[in-house]
């Protein structure tokens, strides 16, 4: 199999300190003599003074070894996946739940659940959250709470790899009779609706199949998140292509229902999880050029 370079995901990192050190997660007082931020790590400065607790000294909440249950798909590389043969699902989603855990002191219990009806069992209490790469939305906003982002990703086109018509994403959009194929329940299809309207999509239940269909030549392109677009890049990087201008950038984040508790402490956690280094570490070793599984690799679930 060939070995395909992820996704560079640009300042996420300082999103996810931005964001935790202005939520509830942390505040910033200034006077005259004095300024106190506190984040994932603190610094105070009083009369020229200054000291650093780092996210190993914080005193993050105990969740005195809570279950949490965590919805995941196991068909979402490099969230989720089960790799051929192996024992036990593996990827980002598994890794930053368990990091989680450790500093909150719970324990995460993945239970499989298909796309989109994972963000309804966790709007009804039927899970305590969800990972799989959920993009952060007004609209999803109105059934779950979400905590702050972790990531963001880039919304792109993938076409055939021979498909000389389009330098440019705005290309394929002015042409009326190329048709668009993305996922059900998605920002995909959303964004492909605002782009080009419904009457050119060919929506489908799985990304798969929208790939499947542009490769047969059955649709001129599909829109998808450049994180799980590259895992069907790799296993077809000899028929299918992505068009470089990004379309749109999604924040994600992970889900719970309206009024959960966890919300905070887990916001704490990825604040800590960024400020000590791992969320950069699991970037790089998710998402960085070392990462060569597809979907040819993984078992089909569902």
């Amino acid at each position: 199999m060939k070995r395909i370079r992820l996704i560079s995901i640009v300042g996420v990192f300082a999103l996810v300190l931005a964001a935790c050190g202005t939520g509830e997660g942390g505040d910033t007082t200034t006077t005259e003599a004095e300024t106190t931020t506190t984040a994932a790590g603190e610094t105070t400065t009083t009369a020229g003074e200054e000291t650093t607790t780092t996210a190993d000294d914080m005193a993050l909440p105990d969740l005195g070894g809570r279950t949490i249950t965590v919805g995941v798909e196991n068909a979402y590389i490099p969230f989720n996946y089960i790799p051929i043969g192996a024992d036990e699902p593996e990827g980002w989603d598994y890794d930053a739940w368990e990091a989680i855990c450790e500093l909150l002191n719970c324990v995460p219990e993945f239970v499989e659940s298909a796309w989109p009806a994972v963000i309804d069992q966790v709007a009804q209490g039927e899970l305590d959250t969800a990972a799989d790469g959920i993009s952060i939305t007004d609209e999803r906003k109105e059934i779950v709470d979400f905590s702050d982002p972790y990531m963001t990703v880039t919304q792109k086109f993938i076409v055939q790899l021979d498909d000389d018509r389009y330098a440019t994403a705005q290309d394929l959009i002015d042409d009326e009779d190329a048709i668009v194929a993305t996922q059900v329940g998605t920002t995909n299809f959303e964004l492909a609706v605002d782009l080009v309207g419904e009457d050119r999509i060919q929506a489908f239940d799985q990304f798969g199949l929208a790939i499947q269909a542009l490769i047969a030549g059955d649709v001129d392109a599909v829109i998808i998140d450049d994180a799980a677009g590259l895992g069907y890049i790799g296993e077809n990087s000899e028929q299918i292509k992505t068009i470089d201008d990004p379309l749109q950038s999604d924040p994600l984040g992970f889900i719970y229902p309206l009024g959960s508790d966890l919300v905070d402490p887990v916001n704490q956690a990825i604040a800590a999880l960024a400020e000590d280094g791992t969320l950069e570490e699991l970037g790089r070793k998710y998402f960085g050029p070392d990462f060569d599984i597809g979907y040819e690799d993984i078992e089909e679930v569902g």
